[in-house]
C-alpha cells in the first residue's frame, strides 16, 4: 500500500520531538477525533533553523509530517511558507489516494507556526 520512501519516514520519522523554546509552534487537527499535528520552529536569520513534530495519526500522516520537516529546514520564511500539502507527497513519491487526507496537515501546521513567530517578532517590536 505505502511505498519505501513512505515507509521510510513512518518507521524512522526525520525531527521527531519538540522544541523546548520554541519561536513558533502550529497546531493543525482536533486531538478529540483524529490525526494531529503539532509543528514547533526555530528561525535564525530569517531561515528556519530547526523544526520539530509532534503527531498524532496514520502511517500516512506521520510519513507526510516528517516530509514536511525535511522540505522546510533550512528554508528562509517565504520559501517555506509556499510549502504545500501536494509538495510533501510528490516528495514521498505519493501515498495512496484514501490517505491523502492524512497528509493535509503538514502544511498548514508549517503555516501556522510561521504565522506564531511573526506574531511574536510584532508584539516584541511594538512594546
Amino acid at each position: 500500500m505505502y511505498n519505501d520512501n513512505v515507509i521510510e519516514h513512518f518507521l524512522n520519522p526525520r525531527n521527531a520531538g519538540y522544541i523546548p523554546d520554541p519561536d513558533g509552534i502550529g497546531l493543525q487537527g482536533d486531538p478529540s477525533c483524529g490525526d494531529y499535528l503539532r509543528i514547533y520552529i526555530k528561525v535564525k536569520k530569517n531561515r528556519i533553523a530547526d523544526i520539530k513534530f509532534e503527531i498524532y495519526g496514520c502511517p500516512a500522516a506521520i510519513a507526510t509530517s516528517s516530509a514536511l520537516t525535511e522540505l522546510a529546514k533550512g528554508k528562509t520564511i517565504e520559501e517555506a511558507l509556499k510549502i504545500t500539502d501536494a509538495d510533501i507527497i510528490t516528495f514521498l513519491g505519493g501515498i495512496p489516494d484514501p490517505k491523502v487526507h492524512c497528509s493535509n496537515l503538514g502544511a498548514g501546521a508549517l503555516q501556522l507556526a510561521i504565522q506564531d513567530y511573526q506574531d511574536r517578532i510584532a508584539f516584541k517590536n511594538n512594546k
